[in-house]
């Protein structure tokens, strides 16, 4: 193991914004440019922001990044990456979608044209996107004439989805349409998603120069999440580091590598990163795959005194309640299409994957709850009123992990990805979702949209 001293919360200087890192996300945009998939049927705006002005920096206003240290475990130093300022999402879902609505405003700028977002989401992405439309709105960049956004999630993530003004007007919920699939495959919201996007794009802009931007791109959420590295370099000392995350996708984590890519310009950066994945038991494929080479492993229970246990496998939980239980919709994606490359990052520069149980979570949570008083973020009391899980499924997988012997970096940062309660949000009213059943009807609400 190598030894470095801590960092204390007087060494990380003022939280930082994407206002502080302009010039660069400038740079990496025009980089990312020559990696981007370019979509035959649909639309991608150009990779560059608008001009810089005070409405711009206004609208990144929420993008605040800190850092804070948490504890130290068995001799491992655990600290927070704290993603989640915004008060009116708490995610890191911020980030990107603040600048994926940029890059649509300085396409409404160039060419006049109207731009609606269409995005499948499991509820985070969601209320981040409409609320960078929203603000995108509230700061002048565009009006909801020239910008709009239609979502569909899956029924299951109804109650995670955030009340707003795009939802409360009867023309902006028109205008700004947020569907609801009904289904026990919560990715099927990707597929209609992609459906939509490609049999419909060419007539919006034929029949009304609306563009449709299917925004699901893993680039269009790597160039923000490069925020991450720079973040760290500027404010965090340069020592070795493992970064922890609960994940989907691990959108962030590529993020995160996409940045340190930028910073030394080289394919494989030689910066002692490496990365740890923390999945739930309802999909835990990346970290199955990682250790098995294949999506479906699962370990063996026994059953004892109601619950499953089991001691064969470090990398699952120890205890559960049900094989595949379902600890939070927010992470839904089955064989998820970065896995390979997130493996292969992994493998070469270090790190791992553990998959937590509710039961687990829920037996660290007063220790977790204490760990972030200081921190700015603060759990209920009561678990049964948490609605997002991530950032206690991220911290339980990571004392777990240094419990095992599963980690040999003494520093370990957590990226706070999400933490939010019942009481810091109003659900989406039930008469405000737009219920849909195939493409069809998608296609459907987004023609009313924009017509």
């Amino acid at each position: 193991m190598t030894s470095a001293p801590p960092f204390t919360a007087d060494q990380v200087e003022l939280p930082a914004t994407l206002t502080h890192y302009d010039a660069e996300l400038r740079r990496v945009l025009h980089e990312t440019a020559g990696e981007a998939h370019q979509d035959a049927a649909g639309f991608a705006p150009r990779w560059e922001l608008p001009r810089p002005s005070p409405a711009l920096h206004a609208f990144f206003a929420p993008s605040t990044i800190s850092a804070h240290p948490l504890t130290e475990h068995h001799g491992r130093r655990v600290a927070l990456l704290h993603l989640m300022h915004n008060p009116r999402t708490r995610t890191t879902k911020t980030y990107a979608s603040l600048v994926i609505v940029a890059r649509a405003v300085a396409h409404i700028e160039r060419t006049g044209e109207r731009v609606v977002i269409l995005t499948p989401s499991s509820a985070n992405k969601a209320t981040a996107l409409r609320d960078a439309v929203l603000r995108a709105h509230e700061c002048g960049l565009a009006t909801p004439q020239a910008l709009g956004i239609a979502c569909v999630v899956p029924s299951a993530s109804r109650a995670k989805l955030w009340r707003s003004a795009l939802s409360d007007d009867p023309d902006l919920r028109r205008t700004n349409p947020l569907t609801v699939l009904e289904t026990a495959d919560p990715g099927k919201v990707k597929e209609l998603a992609r459906t939509v996007t490609d049999t419909l794009s060419p007539a919006l802009h034929q029949e009304h120069g609306v563009r449709l931007w299917h925004s699901l791109e893993l680039l269009n959420y790597a160039v923000a999440d490069t925020a991450r590295a720079l973040f760290e370099r500027d404010q965090l000392p340069a020592v070795p580091r493992l970064h922890a995350h609960a994940v989907s996708s691990a959108f962030g984590l590529l993020g995160h590598f996409h940045g340190q890519r930028h910073i030394t310009g080289k394919q494989w950066p030689d910066t002692s990163a490496g990365y740890f994945l923390v999945q739930h038991l309802g999909t835990p494929d990346m970290v199955s795959s990682l250790y098995h080479d294949r999506f479906d492993y699962r370990p063996s229970w026994t059953e004892r005194d109601g619950r499953l246990v089991q001691d064969h496998d470090p990398h699952f939980p120890q205890v559960a309640y049900a094989p595949d239980e379902q600890l939070d919709a927010t992470f839904y994606t089955r064989q998820p299409a970065t896995s390979p490359r997130m493996n292969e990052i992994i493998r070469r520069q270090g790190g791992g994957g553990i998959v937590v149980s509710l039961a687990e979570c829920l037996d660290r949570y007063p220790t977790v709850r204490s760990l972030l008083t200081s921190t700015g973020v603060r759990l209920p009391a009561d678990p049964r009123h948490l609605r997002e899980w991530s950032l206690v499924m991220a911290l339980t997988g990571v004392l777990n992990a240094i419990d095992r012997d599963l980690v040999d970096t003494d520093d370990i940062l957590v990226h706070g990805s999400g933490s939010y309660a019942a009481g810091d949000y109003e659900a989406v009213p039930e008469e405000h979702l737009r219920p849909v059943t195939d493409a069809g009807e998608l296609a459907l609400a987004v023609r009313e949209a924009v017509s």
